[in-house]
């Protein structure tokens, strides 16, 4: 009983979203309602939502003061301790309402970079995350040593000779943090080579990552399709460390796949290029699962999310593959009748209850094996990783041997002859 009262209370929250005129047409409801999830994420208690549609954005406070004085009303009436802002505020803008309201003030890249801390367990995350709150953090220094600033402004005077130790000390800060986050940028590029190195170890192995909004579902499908313990919990960005798993097919065929951190809607753009050493098992993957939870109400959206990443990752010409996930939680045919209709290549699952698991195995399966070509050829036989791996995905149709050589006749798809026989490498004859 003791150590319940003493157990720790979630802060009390307010969240407060701008829509601008001209974005009419989105849904800032949907927004504030993936903020508050966010939120209760980083241990927040959201106990109010203000909302104000401008044609422009405040310069001082974003909000225009009169919705900023409500906020500072709801602040008092809820006895909230932090107020979280769903776009991102300048430095300014941030001084600004912490001075009129009198709490603790954060925007939506904020919030994600202090899940995404929370959330880092390995060197790599934890590099990276660092790396994205540095940037974040390094044009609002000046908000830190202000009350320095203004103690060298009166004892001098102000204007020529009164640089004072608040700015001093603001350039140390600065030098420093520069210095940290080059520091950082050497040490995600040493991550990423020895990826690289991971990559060509297994370049022979088909590839496949999956990809989707965050808490659409991927660790899920990974556990159901690999068997592997994958850490699983219903809130955005349970988890942030790219893994890697093997997954059996069937019909004596295997491949790995690769889970991604989530995407979310107005994900700050450093966050992308910070964790872009993980996303490249994305970039890499030889074909992509796009999991959308079919079951969210703005799943379109979603969507549109999703390949905008992509799109900014350079790899949304790449080949992917659309999976609706959580189809049992949904009702009648219309809507996976019109979205067949629009997607019509895509797999329908519930990876939770395993439903059309064997469908999408067959369908990775069929993309895999494509179209396979006959190709005669001649190999040493001292290249027996290549000869195994040759025997592995492909079909032999006639072995013989002429010397320290091996003559194959053999079906192979385009994907695994241009991994395994680059420049038609020991092609024998033109193919069939």
């Amino acid at each position: 009983m003791h150590e319940l009262e003493n157990e720790q209370k979630p802060e009390k929250g307010i969240i407060a979203g701008l829509i601008l005129k001209r974005n009419r047409d989105l849904d800032p409801q949907d927004t504030l309602d993936e903020l508050t999830l966010l939120a209760d994420t980083a241990g927040v208690e959201i106990v109010h939502q203000i909302l104000q549609e401008r044609d422009k954005m405040d310069p001082t406070y974003m909000v225009g003061l009169g919705k900023a004085e409500e906020i500072l009303e709801a602040v008092k009436e809820h006895e909230a301790q932090v107020v979280i802002f769903d776009d991102d505020l300048s430095p300014a803008q941030t001084r600004n309402l912490e001075t009129l309201i009198g709490v603790k003030i954060i925007d939506r890249s904020r919030l994600i970079l202090d899940i995404f801390a929370s959330r880092a367990q390995t060197r790599e995350a934890q590099t990276q995350v660092e790396l994205a709150q540095l940037i974040y953090m390094l044009p609002r220094l000046t908000r830190q040593w202000t009350h320095l600033s203004r103690q060298a402004g009166s004892a001098g005077g102000g204007g020529v000779g009164t640089r004072g130790p608040g700015e001093t000390q603001l350039e140390v800060d600065r030098r420093a943090t520069r210095h940290r986050i080059e520091v950082l940028q050497k040490a995600l590029k040493r991550i990423a080579k020895q990826r690289v190195v991971s990559r060509q170890q297994r370049a022979n192995i088909f590839q496949a990552a999956l990809v989707g909004y965050t808490n659409a579902g991927k660790s899920t499908l990974m556990r159901a399709l690999s068997g592997a313990d994958v850490f699983i919990e219903n809130r955005l960005f349970a988890t942030l460390d790219s893994t890697t798993r093997k997954v059996s097919l069937g019909y004596n065929r295997e491949i790995l796949l690769s889970d991604t951190v989530g995407f979310i809607k107005k994900l700050p753009h450093h966050l992308i290029a910070s964790f872009r050493s993980t996303l490249e098992e994305a970039i890499e993957a030889d074909l992509l699962l796009h999991v959308i939870d079919v079951s969210h109400p703005a799943f379109m959206q979603q969507i549109e999310t999703v390949n905008a990443v992509l799109a900014e990752l350079g790899v949304a010409e790449n080949p992917i593959k659309m999976i609706f996930n959580k189809t049992d939680r949904i009702e009648g045919t219309e809507l996976k009748e019109s979205l067949q209709m629009e997607f019509p290549d895509s797999a329908w699952i519930s990876a939770q209850s395993g439903d059309g698991l064997d469908d999408l195995k067959l369908a990775i399966y069929s993309h895999l094996e494509g179209v396979r070509i006959t190709r005669h050829l001649q190999i040493p036989q001292s290249e027996g990783k290549l000869l195994s791996d040759l025997y592995r995905v492909g079909e032999v149709l006639h072995t013989a041997y002429e010397g320290n050589d091996v003559i194959l006749e053999i079906k192979l798809n385009e994907l695994n002859a241009r991994k395994l026989l680059p420049n038609n490498r020991y092609q024998l004859e033109p193919t069939a």
